[in-house]
């Protein structure tokens, strides 16, 4: 055989194994790639990221199902953890307040990249009423390409709403920002973190969609939100809610109301004429229980407002989690 036709050989083989390559990804099956570890705060997040690297990569998520970020006190397990890890993802926005900590206990570095860079924050309390569902008000946003930083960044906590991820529309941000942070960690993969980015954004349109049509049968005088914390905020803008009031003060869960808290509380149910209270999964009930007592409302507990369920569970995913929540608050108030 002359040098040519080996040359040609290798040449034509080395095509179909690329195509081979293409094939395999696109049906989810190659084995992920060693050596980038892949870790995310939350579950939800996780789940969100696996999406985007399909089998390319292990995702893993930092926080166990069903734990808080806003009070989670992390082990030594888990900086270890975050050390061994080559590529971090993180929320942003002030929810992972731990996250300072961890990252200098961690040392050395890792490329980490931030979830909700290039979104805009809203203030505790900011805009009673939303636009009317269906608007798309933040899409500029979604646009923005995101921050990637290779070496640890500051998680500061600031007096604004953390919770953009209650909000599916600002998830696409989310997309494009894992998107691009993959592809930078692994260029080879580019491609098919860009295709599976574009698949799951069509998911989160959809999901969009569905929950406005959802929220359509709720007449607008009854699309009124009593929350155990200022965490819905982002969700009551995108869908045309009104949030009333909140259980707890403030954007952590670990806050505790006052009397006169309380009472004002109570009083703006009655002016309003809210009809339930909204409590996360986990939140102590007494106090809505209390407040309920005074307004005769029903109390709607377990909504999944910061973690994915077990597999088995009714929110196994960041999209089950969203359609649970948004049928919970549907089925409260039409």
């Amino acid at each position: 055989m002359t040098h040519r036709s080996c040359s040609l050989l290798v040449a034509l083989s080395m095509l179909a194994l690329v195509a081979i390559d293409a094939r395999l990804a696109r049906a989810g099956q190659i084995p992920p790639v060693p050596g980038i570890k892949v870790l995310a705060v939350e579950t939800f997040l996780a789940d969100i990221a696996r999406n985007v690297a399909g089998n390319r990569l292990q995702v893993e998520a930092l926080l166990p199902v069903g734990a808080d970020p806003h009070g989670f006190q992390p082990t030594p397990r888990d900086v270890a953890k975050v050390a061994a890890c080559d590529v971090l993802i993180v929320h942003g926005a002030g929810i992972e307040e731990f996250l300072d900590e961890v990252l200098r206990n961690a040392g050395g570095s890792r490329r980490v990249i931030e979830a909700s860079a290039g979104l805009q924050s809203r203030s505790p309390g900011q805009g009673e009423k939303g636009p009317a569902p269906g608007g798309h008000p933040h899409e500029e946003a979604g646009r923005k390409s995101g921050h990637v930083h290779e070496a640890p960044s500051g998680h500061h906590h600031h007096e604004v709403d953390p919770h953009f991820w209650l909000c599916p529309v600002h998830a696409v941000t989310f997309v494009t920002n894992i998107r691009d942070g993959l592809s930078q960690a692994d260029p080879a993969g580019a491609a098919i973190y860009a295709a599976n980015a574009d698949a799951y954004i069509a998911r989160l349109r959809e999901l969009d969609q569905w929950i406005a049509e959802q929220v359509s049968r709720i007449p607008q005088r009854d699309r009124l939100l009593v929350t155990s914390h200022e965490s819905f905020g982002y969700f009551a803008d995108r869908y045309g809610f009104r949030v009333v009031g909140t259980v707890m003060p403030g954007v952590s869960t670990g806050a505790s109301p006052s009397a006169r808290e309380l009472a004002q509380l109570i009083q703006k149910i009655k002016e309003t004429g809210a009809r339930a209270i909204f409590l996360d999964s986990g939140a102590n009930p007494r106090l809505a229980e209390q407040v309920a007592a005074e307004t005769q409302v029903r109390v709607v507990t377990e909504l999944f407002t910061h973690s994915v369920t077990e597999p088995g569970g009714p929110a196994p995913t960041y999209i089950d989690m969203i359609k649970f929540n948004t049928t919970a608050i549907v089925g409260a108030l039409q």
